[in-house]
């Protein structure tokens, strides 16, 4: 067995494992199942009894009836198992992915920042949605479907038996080459799948992609250029399902065939026992042919679902190797801090600090910074010197490799995350919002926080006006991103967000660099509010908006250049005063 099945096997075991959260829904799928299994094959026997007993040999017309309707009970209560068998079946499977998804989201939502800076959005949401759902399957239609086959087979073939061993074994003829076609069929069928998987995920990923950008593909007219490249995805994608419909459409002919072989072989042998046998004995043969008729399209019709489950196991298997293989990375943040008291309107200090996304890449250098408590220092440099990269580190959305951050004398990694967090607000130059209310993007649904207290931060912040004036004013709806909003707005919605939760660290990255001069004057006056009393870290592009910063920290290459106020780097007459002749000579 190669190494690949053996890999499947341990998944497969794995999500086995899970039926011991829900051991009672469990039981009773399990028990509807069973009770399937044995009444199936039974009604074959009691017809071929029937026909033998009161049909051919007595005529007797109320026994006739009585077996009827014993016939007729066996139905309904097969129809009732058969709901609950469904019922509680699919009601097991929901509850154990509703778990599993549960455990994938939590996982996720604790990985590290890098993780999702090389992991596309679209296989994430494939992972959550579409592969849970595969998996689903193998638990409502796959494994309690295949007990009830496996059962029914054994059922099935022990009744033949019971018959009459000759007619079993002609019946039985065509059952190795069957053998034989199911295990093709699924060493195909699962090479089929992987390709499915793959597909399945490079779409998701390429239409999740061009819709987030609509705006970009529109904006340099790459409409046909991409509906190109999506064509090419999509005809993979097809071809992907059409290898596997294929195998499908030679399978299930095989077996019908070979059930055609097992009648005929029955036939054959039940005309040659006729023309041996004494003419009384020929009709009592009439009842066996019948019960043996059923039974043949009973044990091929199990035969065939048992390859269509086989099937679903394959798909939920090969895609529950992605979901567990998020679910068994290391990427997530190590919470190894227990410190819930850390006073944080100390000092922070950066100590031989450094830092790289890949190996010893640097992107961060010796970085020796020291910020006192309620004081404004602001970051600047060129594209890609490290101010981004820097700020992140004091919220642990990366970790660094070498030195320390210290807030007082308390390690960063030494503060519990949550704790950590609450206390350090980030206002991002890109304000991502959610599809939901004002309200609800500035509460972010903490109900800790009132509409009193919304209000109350939208007027600190010189917000309320234009939130007024939405329809609906609070409860209005702002769209996918925030989209019906102007950028200005959705800064001015972040620094609500960051008013009301009051923390006592504020980052400010970019936070006006993309915006018209009137909502500038906005968040200036803002930024003024928000900063007072707090220790502030601005990240700037515009030097004019910093240059009351209590400090001025240039970076370039990921080392610090210099450092002071505005008029002291002025008078340095090194970086800074280059970043700002550039700058103010535009």
């Amino acid at each position: 067995m190669s190494q690949k099945n053996k890999l499947n096997i341990t998944v497969f075991k794995r999500l086995l494992s899970y039926w011991k959260l829900y051991k009672g829904l469990f039981i009773v799928a399990v028990g509807c199942v069973l009770a399937l299994a044995i009444l199936g094959p039974s009604r074959p026997y009691f017809i071929g009894r029937m026909v033998d007993l009161y049909i051919v040999k007595s005529q007797n017309g109320e026994m006739l009836i009585a077996w009827t309707l014993i016939i007729i009970g066996i139905l309904i209560f097969d129809a009732v198992f058969q709901f609950l068998s469904t019922y509680f079946s699919n009601l097991f499977a929901q509850s154990i992915i509703r778990d599993l998804r549960k455990e994938l989201m939590s996982r996720m939502l604790s990985f590290r920042m890098q993780y999702f800076d090389r992991t596309p959005i679209g296989a994430l949401v494939t992972r959550v949605v579409s592969d849970l759902e595969a998996i689903t399957e193998v638990f409502s239609s796959g494994i309690m479907a295949i007990v009830g086959d496996l059962i029914s087979l054994i059922v099935v073939v022990s009744l033949m038996f019971w018959s009459s061993w000759q007619l079993s074994l002609m019946t039985l003829i065509p059952i190795p080459l069957l053998i034989v076609a199911t295990r093709l069929f699924a060493r195909y069928i699962r090479k089929s799948f992987q390709m499915e998987r793959d597909q399945v995920t490079r779409l998701n990923t390429f239409v999740q992609e061009r819709i987030t950008g609509i705006s970009l593909v529109q904006l340099f007219n790459r409409q046909d250029q991409e509906y190109k490249i999506f064509q090419g995805i999509n005809a993979k994608h097809r071809q992907a399902h059409i290898k596997a419909i294929w195998a499908n459409s030679i399978f299930f002919p095989v077996v019908e065939m070979l059930s055609s072989f097992s009648i005929a072989f029955l036939l054959v042998w039940t005309a040659q026992r006729v023309g041996n046998s004494d003419s009384k004995d020929v009709g009592l043969m009439f009842g066996e042919t019948i019960s043996f008729v059923l039974w043949i399209h009973m044990l091929y019709r199990p035969i065939r679902q048992l390859a269509d489950k086989f099937n679903i196991l394959q798909r939920g298997t090969v895609r529950a190797e992605r979901v567990f293989e998020i679910i068994d990375r290391e990427d997530h943040i190590q919470n190894d801090g227990v410190l819930t008291d850390c006073k944080f309107d100390q000092s922070i200090s950066f100590n031989n600090l450094y830092f790289a996304y890949n190996n010893e890449d640097w992107v961060l250098k010796n970085i020796n910074l020291k910020i006192q408590p309620g004081t404004t220092v602001a970051f600047v440099g060129s594209t890609g010197a490290g101010k981004s990269s820097l700020v992140n580190l004091i919220g642990r959305f990366y970790e660094y490799q070498k030195g320390s951050i210290l807030f007082g004398n308390t390690e960063l990694s030494e503060i519990e995350l949550n704790y950590l967090r609450k206390n350090i607000a980030i206002v991002l130059q890109d304000v991502f919002l959610f599809s939901e209310s004002v309200f609800n993007n500035i509460t972010l649904g903490d109900p800790s926080i009132s509409r009193e207290d919304v209000v109350a931060a939208s007027k600190a912040v010189g917000a309320h006006d234009f939130i007024m004036k939405l329809p609906g004013g609070y409860d209005y709806e702002v769209g996918e991103r925030g989209g019906v909003l102007s950028t200005g707005q959705r800064q001015l919605l972040s620094f609500i967000r960051v008013y009301v939760y009051d923390p006592y660290i504020l980052i400010l990255d970019e936070a006006t660099s993309s915006i018209d001069n009137e909502s500038e004057e906005l968040i200036q006056k803002a930024t003024k509010k928000l900063t007072e009393g707090r220790t502030s870290i601005v990240i700037a592009h515009r030097l004019s908006t910093i240059q009351t910063a209590n400090k001025i920290v240039v970076l370039d290459k990921g080392e610090i250049k210099e450092q002071g106020t505005h008029a002291e780097l002025l008078d340095l007459e090194g970086y800074y005063r280059v970043l700002y002749d550039m700058q103010f000579s535009e």
